[in-house]
């Protein structure tokens, strides 16, 4: 056992699993985790060694929560230490796998007989299983879960976190499903699991790498690249061992793509200096979704023929563009712009004691225009970035985030407000 890994001086065992170890950090309330050159499946009947699977894996955990951490997401993963190990922070673990499927494939056929493989689940279908290797991992209700009167780091596991994990669990699905469907692969199911740290926050915690998921590129079952590869395995041979490396290494690859660079971009055109404040308002908030933004003045009353070459600015980058129109009183901005260009216009009139008068001339615009209006900058710059979503997966992915946030919040006032 290493003494020591990157800085850290290792404690005492926490566990040792198939394919890690964990270990505690003397006076931390943080773990280190080391990977293993180790596949297995079955509850760990089917076992071998696989030199090199522990820094793919690594790698690949490494980059999966990086992404998740990066969307907004709770997670136990802090940083890679080797190219074996990673830290991460301590929690006490929920023995409960999280299983989230988009098509029926694998045991849930076994189980649910007369279903066909490919069904589609939408929304996502959520299972779960109790973690007993003596007894093959059975599949729980929540019911059961809850009535196990779990209790990790002083928080009791009743339906509130139950409801919590499982909108979790969909979400971290979704998420990755949008990334790789980037990738023209498409994830079918995955399992995560959740830990509780000393603060009580539920966190998604343990590994995501390439046993967890199956993965099955354009779509297609027999091009799948997960683990699903090594259990149809009657017997293994070395070369299928390093055909099974060889397609957790591409696994890892791939997801250097999930975090892309967004070419969309918001252009925000107000009618005055004035109004740069309300302005700054919607960019900030454009901004924190990760949609960059533009600031530009231009009057359509007083400079049409300059607000025209405005727009033919930006419809000449080749990029995709969401105009914002931000003109009070007598908006002629917004209809101008749509009646010019065939990018989304949103009107958003800034605030004003004759804001209700001044709001009609947004509304009723003439026909044949497609601008729409909204009242408050966060609204803007929502409704930008549910345009650009659409293609783009990392805006997607953290609109997705930000909902489950916003539910998450509303749990947890419920929940101080039920312990009163």
């Amino acid at each position: 056992m290493p003494e020591e890994v990157a800085g850290y001086k290792l404690g005492s065992l926490v566990i040792e699993g198939k394919t890690k170890k964990v270990f505690n950090i003397d006076n931390s309330e943080e773990v280190v985790i080391i990977s293993k050159d180790r596949i297995t499946a079955g509850d760990g009947i089917k076992s071998h060694e696989l030199k090199g699977k522990a820094e793919i894996s690594t790698k690949t955990n490494a980059k999966v929560f990086e992404y998740l951490n990066s969307l907004g997401l709770k997670t136990s993963f802090i940083k890679t230490l080797t190219d074996t190990a990673f830290l991460a922070k301590k929690c006490e673990m929920i023995p409960i796998e999280w299983v989230t499927r988009r098509l029926a494939t694998g045991s849930f056929l076994k189980r649910n007989a007369g279903v066909k493989e490919g069904y589609r689940f939408s929304p996502p279908l959520e299972e779960t299983f109790f973690k007993d290797d003596a007894n093959h991992d059975p599949q729980w209700s929540d019911q059961q879960i809850i009535s196990a009167n779990f209790n990790f780091n002083g928080v009791a596991i009743t339906r509130h976190e139950v409801d919590i994990m499982k909108r979790t669990a969909i979400t971290v699905f979704e998420v990755l499903e949008r990334a790789w469907a980037s990738r023209s692969c498409a994830l079918i199911d995955m399992k995560i699991e959740f830990g509780i740290d000393s603060k009580g926050e539920i966190l998604v915690s343990d590994i995501i790498d390439s046993d967890s998921w199956r993965l099955w590129p354009s779509g297609d079952k027999r091009l799948m690249k997960d683990k699903q590869v090594y259990r149809e395995l009657s017997e293994v041979t070395q070369h299928d061992l390093e055909k099974i490396k060889s397609n957790f290494q591409w696994i890892s690859d791939q997801l250097d793509y999930f975090k892309s660079t967004t070419q969309s971009l918001a252009v925000i055109v107000m009618g005055s200096p004035s109004d740069e404040e309300h302005c700054m308002k919607i960019k900030n908030n454009c901004e924190a979704l990760g949609l960059p933004c533009e600031l530009r003045v231009s009057s359509a009353h007083k400079e049409t023929e300059e607000t025209l070459k405005l727009v033919a600015e930006y419809e000449g980058l080749g990029r995709d563009i969401v105009f914002i129109a931000v003109a009070g009183r007598s908006n002629g901005l917004g209809p101008v712009i749509s009646g010019n260009t065939s990018f989304p216009v949103i009107n958003c009139p800034p605030s004003s004691q004759s804001a209700v008068q001044d709001i009609w001339s947004s509304l009723g615009v003439p026909s044949g225009l497609g601008c729409t209006t909204v009242l408050y900058p966060e609204t803007a710059a929502l409704a930008a970035t549910q345009i650009h979503a659409l293609k783009e997966h990392m805006l997607w992915s953290r609109l997705r985030v930000r909902a489950l946030n916003n539910y998450l919040s509303l749990k947890k006032a419920d929940g101080i407000l039920r312990k009163r």
